[in-house]
């Protein structure tokens, strides 16, 4: 299993590409940022000292969207990075949640994302693609690869990820709703004619090493309510019943509404609707021992990269613990 950390990018940008140093030299493979430029600072700026900083990370967001740059922008920003640092970038993408919703915008629909993901990776490999209607190639690349990751809950999207993406990013540390989505992702692309092994399925959530629950229960309960977003939207379209797993969608029914101005924070007042056994369920807290444990659940069903959400009040230790404890381990 390989490991990556998820880091905002919130100012001073040293202390990110510090963070993504320290986390290369704690065996993770993967740098991942939250790409939400309102209420952060623009990753892909970021993301060039970070590969200058470290010698083989691989760096990406988690997860952009098809909405806020256009398409040959995001490929152009892609194929920099690779020219410059060898190749070292994924492109990590969904529907768009923060980065859309507090510009007044909704998500893209998926319609808008498959075809993104194609563009978007075509263009950062220096293939000719049809974007606006017009012939585009981006003719300096040399040598290019960009993988994309599609981040995914419903099945629609489950669907599109088996039939196209690289790899398949789940936002929850829940071994039975991996076991789905997983198993839903080499479904379809089984039928779609691919080989569903060529497609990484990575699980991120956050992780806490410590011992008192009750206070990390606390400081992880954000994750609940961010998920809780998307959830929503499954439940508007799907029902809270059928289609989805329970297991995903009974707990927002308590959910009122959301602050986007504390998201991925400690200490969110909107996700006080989630309960602790979510919370247990969807992030990794306890001894390192208990997240050795739960990663050895999720290697099981299917997950071969876990990318830990770092935000929490204890961010040193945590990394320091999975370098000592848990990497090697698992």
């Amino acid at each position: 299993m390989d490991f990556g950390v998820v880091l905002q990018t919130d100012p001073p940008a040293r202390d990110v590409v510090a963070g993504m140093k320290a986390a290369e030299d704690n065996g993770f493979r993967y740098g991942w940022t939250f790409d939400s430029v309102v209420l952060w600072q623009e990753p892909f700026v970021i993301y060039s000292q970070v590969l200058a900083a470290t010698k083989d990370l691989v760096v990406g967001p988690m997860v952009t969207n098809p909405s806020t740059r256009d398409w040959s922008v995001t490929a152009s920003l892609f194929a920099t990075l690779n020219d410059m640092f060898g190749n070292r970038t994924v492109c990590g993408i969904g529907r768009g949640d923060s980065a859309r919703r507090v510009i007044g915008q909704k998500p893209a629909s998926l319609a808008a994302l498959g075809r993104a993901m194609t563009v978007i990776k075509d263009l950062a490999e220096g293939k000719e693609v049809e974007h606006h209607g017009t012939p585009v190639r981006i003719p300096w690349v040399r040598d290019g690869k960009l993988e994309v990751w599609m981040a995914a809950y419903g099945p629609k999207a489950l669907k599109m990820v088996g039939e196209q993406a690289d790899g398949f990013i789940l936002q929850t540390a829940d071994v039975d709703i991996a076991r789905w989505t997983i198993g839903s992702v080499r479904e379809a692309a089984v039928a779609a004619g691919r080989d569903p092994s060529t497609i990484t399925m990575c699980v991120a959530a956050p992780a806490y090493v410590g011992t008192d629950l009750a206070h990390q229960r606390d400081q992880l309960r954000w994750f609940g309510g961010m998920v809780g977003n998307h959830v929503a939207d499954l439940v508007a379209r799907y029902g809270d019943s059928g289609a989805v797993p329970t297991a995903l969608t009974d707990y927002i029914k308590g959910r009122e509404g959301y602050d986007y101005s504390h998201h991925g924070r400690a200490g969110n007042r909107s996700t006080d609707f989630v309960p602790d056994s979510i919370v247990d369920r969807f992030c990794l807290l306890g001894p390192a021992s208990a997240h050795v444990d739960r990663l050895q659940e999720l290697r099981e069903v299917g997950v071969d990269n876990f990318a830990l959400y770092l935000m929490h009040d204890d961010k040193d230790k945590t990394l320091g613990a999975y370098g000592d404890e848990v990497v090697g381990r698992v």
